[in-house]
């Protein structure tokens, strides 16, 4: 990744001569993994075509409506920059966005939410960051909510049983001895520089092709959310890091998945309930995981419903 990024340096001023290579030989790749998105893709598409330094871009389709079929296979035709995967059917985030990066020429990774609009500069931000930091390294965006303030999830604290019911329930928000449980972290002040944190969010993220392969890829075992949690784990158990860099910027609307909102919390549930079992590193805490997995289902199916009847 540190030759990448001497080639990102060159192209935009940032190098010496002497560091100076030909574009071409380390090429970005964005990975975007579709399924009923609605509106919002077309914008999000358009954002990632429009950006110079991309110039590889994988469309995993996992079950678009026929109209958005048709459109992506437009688009694949007369964009050479445009890998379209097509015809497996919905096999979950996990295994898409794995079929996504070893369909990639990149060494470096994008992966992009299909309902997330990148921000000038991002993907030069996130690719700098990278520079210099202990491998297996994710470096994540700073996701934005379309009225420019920084959403909840974008920069994250360990997740764990404890934390995770301490901010489900508020307490950690609400009881000033519990705040630093809190996983949430959108409201500390930005940081001026990249930085360490337990957990950034997926919709946007980079990483080297050579440290996503050292990863494993995503866990396929996860079919929708949370496989972005156990990834940035992962790379801290093997001496890695997670980067939050604030100066690369997508916007992110969410929600705009054509999908019941109840269904996809059931995943949600399913996915916290399958990481608290997989990072139990004792009988104690196994058991625990697995007798908290039909609570933790249970709150994921009803806040949707909460929600609702809160409007």
């Amino acid at each position: 990744m540190n030759q990448l990024v001497g080639i990102l340096k060159a192209t935009t001023g940032l190098a010496t001569a002497t560091e100076s290579r030909p574009l071409v030989q380390c090429r970005v790749s964005v990975i975007m993994v579709v399924y009923r998105t609605g509106p919002a893709l077309m914008s999000s598409l358009q954002h990632v075509l429009d950006e110079a330094l991309v110039d590889d871009f994988i469309i995993v389709d996992n079950g678009s409506p026929e109209e958005d079929e048709i459109l992506l296979r437009s688009i694949a035709e007369r964009e050479l920059k445009v890998q379209l995967i097509q015809g497996h059917g919905n096999v979950g985030f996990a295994r898409g966005a794995n079929m996504g990066a070893k369909a990639a020429k990149g060494r470096a990774l994008v992966f992009l939410n299909p309902d997330a609009f990148l921000q000038p500069d991002c993907i030069r931000q996130l690719v700098l960051a990278t520079d210099g930091q202990p491998s297996p390294c994710i470096v994540g965006a700073r996701v934005l909510n379309k009225d420019g303030t920084e959403q909840r999830g974008s920069r994250r604290g360990e997740v764990s049983p404890l934390t995770t019911v301490l901010t489900f329930s508020h307490l950690a928000s609400r009881i000033p001895g519990l705040t630093r449980f809190e996983i949430h972290r959108e409201k500390e002040p930005l940081p001026a520089v990249p930085i360490a944190v337990p957990t950034v969010s997926g919709a946007c993220f980079c990483a080297s092709q050579l440290d996503f392969e050292r990863l494993g890829g995503f866990d396929e075992g996860y079919f929708l959310h949370v496989e972005d949690i156990d990834l940035c784990w992962r790379a801290r158990r093997m001496g890695g890091t997670v980067i939050f860099q604030p100066h690369a910027e997508v916007i992110h609307l969410g929600s705009t998945s054509l999908t019941h909102p109840v269904k996809v919390e059931y995943w949600k549930g399913l996915g916290l309930a399958r990481y608290f079992r997989k990072r139990a590193d004792n009988p104690w805490r196994r058991i625990s995981a697995t007798l908290m997995s039909p609570m933790i289902l249970l709150v994921s199916v009803l806040r949707p419903l909460l929600r609702r009847r809160q409007r």
